[in-house]
């Protein structure tokens, strides 16, 4: 155990001074694979916007791998289903109490498996709403009113939920925006240049309270 813990701060080391994101990918069937143009596209917009300098091509790390710690953001999104085994579990909390950040973007139907799964993450830890006065929604960008609406879903208001460990949040989970459909290629899903940019927007906000956090 001793050496597992002096292997996680070695590479906690790493991700202090990083400026680099991936993909999570997880069991369970879902498409963690969905909307592959989405986080390269945010990378290279925050290196052009926000003085970042994130490798713009992303790589994907399974969830209960150490190499997870060699990223301060790590993004995961689907539509389906979610599996943690324990391992997993135990490797993404030591990720996250270690000064790591994920941000879950539902991509349209993910809610009820991942909240299931986060139990086995954070077994005394509930998802709660953020509130809209969070320096998430300000850090670089201002958005008053909370996370934008970037995708019908189900025509409820986008909400954002996080998990937070010492007074830090640690995770974000954006639910009925579709954020990630925002950063994809405008091709994709022709969404008008002014919502791409504020989910563009958005994702810088969330990339630097990572980072800087």
């Amino acid at each position: 155990m001793k050496s597992l813990l002096t292997l996680y701060f070695s590479l906690f080391s790493i991700f202090l001074f990083a400026q680099d994101v991936a993909i999570l990918k997880y069991k369970g069937g879902g498409d963690w694979y969905s909307n592959p143009t989405a986080l390269p596209n945010l990378a290279k917009y925050c290196n052009d916007h926000i003085d970042t300098n994130i490798n713009e091509s992303v790589q994907t790390v399974e969830v209960g791998s150490i190499d997870i710690f060699q990223f301060p953001l790590l993004h995961m999104t689907g539509h389906g289903n979610v599996f943690f085994s324990d391992d997993d579990a135990e490797n993404l909390r030591n990720y996250l109490i270690s000064g790591g950040f994920l941000h879950i973007d539902d991509n349209y139907g993910m809610a009820p498996y991942i909240t299931k799964e986060l139990k086995k993450v954070f077994p005394n830890n509930e998802l709660v709403e953020i509130p809209k006065d969070h320096s998430i929604f300000s850090t670089i960008y201002e958005f008053p009113n909370g996370l934008p609406k970037i995708h019908e879903h189900d025509g409820k208001a986008p909400q954002a939920f996080g998990i937070f460990h010492e007074s830090r949040l640690i995770l974000l989970f954006t639910f009925e925006s579709d954020l990630g459909d925002g950063w994809e290629d405008a091709e994709v899903h022709n969404d008008p240049e002014e919502v791409r940019t504020k989910a563009l927007q958005m994702g810088a906000n969330i990339v630097k309270y990572a980072f800087e956090n």
